[in-house]
């Protein structure tokens, strides 16, 4: 009997040692996708650091459910601030992408649009970002 329980005891231990592995390879897939969105939409990561917030079944594109990841992590827009942003991948794919959106102006173009005046919208125009890096 001691030498069943201590296989059992040892597939076990095999199989947390081998989760840990698969679930730290996803997440450094997932800091090298925040590091790769924050760059192309011109905010920064903060602390370098992606944590997992939750896990969920979802159905993929062929009917299979499949395993879906959700990782938060902080950026800032100017340096100054922290805002939330978070990520949602299945498998080494990204499904999902939320980050912050603030416009940001130019002066002389701020001051254009307060000379005219506009209708009341609920739309946000988004500008494209300059790839500032701050540090």
């Amino acid at each position: 009997m001691s030498d069943l329980s201590n296989l059992l005891l040892l597939l076990a231990l095999g199989s947390i040692v081998g989760l840990w592995l698969k679930l730290s390879v996803a997440r450094e897939r997932a800091v090298q996708e925040a590091r790769r969105q924050c760059q192309q939409h011109g905010l920064q990561l903060l602390d370098e650091t992606v944590g997992l917030r939750s896990v969920r079944l979802r159905r993929g594109v062929n009917g299979l459910r499949m395993i879906e990841r959700c990782y938060g992590f902080e950026v800032s827009i100017d340096g100054h601030d922290r805002e939330p942003g978070r990520l949602w991948m299945i498998g080494n794919t990204l499904s999902s992408l939320s980050l912050p959106t603030i416009e940001l102006l130019a002066h002389e173009e701020a001051i254009a649009r307060t000379a005219l005046p506009t209708p009341p919208s609920n739309v946000v125009p988004l500008h494209p970002r300059t790839n500032n890096r701050l540090h």
